[in-house]
């Protein structure tokens, strides 16, 4: 199985202010623009292992690196810019979507996020496996604050996932487990359709909407089935430090890759040596709540985590390092911005340090942990929702 990792990262001037990146577009033929100009995308083509995702990762953004140096620009891997930053909406699509949400695209003009694409195999246990799998978002945390305000240790999906608007939630919140992929496919088009009434409504001619929308990513939820490459892809995860997604990904594709021979089943979540289990849906989404409310720091996420044979004690969530207030000034979230800004470049540079044990394809299950892969737990999981 191969994997790859698209990185979205903010683009701040020497003073840490939000700026337009799109000339750094030119650095690699691995980076592209997003829809607001002060962000870019880095990615990565297929690979097979961790230690390849990290020597790829490296060599990108050293260069992208350089040509941010040269032009006096930095790179800032947050979930949100923290206090709210001003970006224009640069693409043809974003123009688009800016006309069907209004003042809902607002929440995703502040926010960046890691996509990980894994090779479709059996697609209803990797859609269901990466739903349960939400409550990771713990683990690479990195947005603290929205538009200033604080109190959730992931406030990137909390805004992107529900302040869209009533009536575009069920096009970007988490949707519940599928029973088959052509249960999926059944869904998938019936949220196009929904979608394309929406925006017919609001004036987008037929013509404007089949150039810019397809089934395949007319959603924007944490998980969508790409079948024209084909991959699932998993975009639960804030931005994050390099060194953190790759290990992320790691964790998460060395789970992905059992479920070609592991069934996906509802009961005590544990992976055994023939099945995964997940929670039902409703506690699933309590896990999340409190993923984004309070991070690695709930018992509950936690031990979710352990029992998914993914160690918390390897992540350092940025959103922890910074812990969360009532309010950020916008002076010190530019401070913070240049602060991670340095981290970022620093984490670059050690970027394969100590990754010998990183060798293992994805596919190759001796990257579990035993003792938590057995599904051995310690307590009981309904006592800690």
């Amino acid at each position: 199985m191969k994997v790859g990792v698209e990185c979205e990262y903010w683009v701040v001037d020497e003073t840490g202010a939000l700026h337009d990146g799109r000339e750094l577009v030119t650095a690699h033929e691995c980076v592209e623009p997003e829809f607001v100009a002060a962000m870019i995308e880095v990615k990565t083509p297929p690979v097979a292992s961790e230690r390849e995702l990290r020597e790829t990762l490296q060599s990108t953004l050293r260069t992208v690196l350089a040509a941010a140096d040269t032009a006096g620009l930095r790179l800032v891997p947050l979930g949100t810019p923290l206090a709210e930053g001003t970006s224009p909406i640069v693409s043809d699509r974003g123009r688009l979507l800016e006309r069907i949400y209004g003042d809902g695209l607002t929440p995703a003009t502040q926010c960046a996020g890691t996509h990980i694409h894994f090779d479709a195999g059996n697609v209803a246990r990797q859609v269901n496996l990466l739903t349960a799998l939400d409550p990771a978002l713990a683990l690479v945390s990195s947005s603290p604050y929205y538009v200033g305000e604080g109190g959730l240790s992931a406030s990137r999906p909390h805004a992107y996932r529900t302040l869209c608007g009533p009536e575009f939630v069920r096009f970007r919140d988490l949707w519940e487990y599928t029973s088959d992929a052509g249960a999926w496919d059944e869904h998938l088009d019936a949220a196009y359709e929904s979608f394309r009434a929406i925006a017919l409504d609001r004036g987008v001619t037929a013509r404007e909407f089949a150039t810019h929308f397809g089934s395949d990513d007319v959603i924007a939820s944490p998980i969508r089935v790409r079948r024209d490459f084909p991959t699932v892809e998993w975009r639960t995860p804030d931005t994050a430090l390099p060194s953190q997604i790759a290990t992320l990904t790691g964790d998460v594709a060395r789970l992905v890759a059992q479920t070609r021979t592991k069934t996906v089943e509802i009961g005590e979540p544990g992976v055994g040596p023939h099945r995964i289990r997940v929670p039902p849906f409703e506690e699933l989404a309590r896990l999340t709540a409190a993923a984004m409310e309070d991070g690695l720091a709930s018992r509950a996420v936690w031990s979710y985590l352990e029992r998914l044979s993914i160690d918390p004690r390897n992540y350092r969530p940025i959103a922890a390092e910074i812990g969360s207030r009532t309010r950020i000034s916008k002076p010190d979230a530019r401070r913070l911005r240049l602060e991670y800004a340095d981290r970022l470049e620093e984490d670059v540079r050690t970027l394969l340090d100590g990754v010998s044990a990183c060798q293992h394809p994805f596919s190759d299950a001796r990257g579990v942990s035993g003792a938590i892969a057995t599904g051995t737990v310690h307590g009981e999981f309904r006592d800690l929702l």
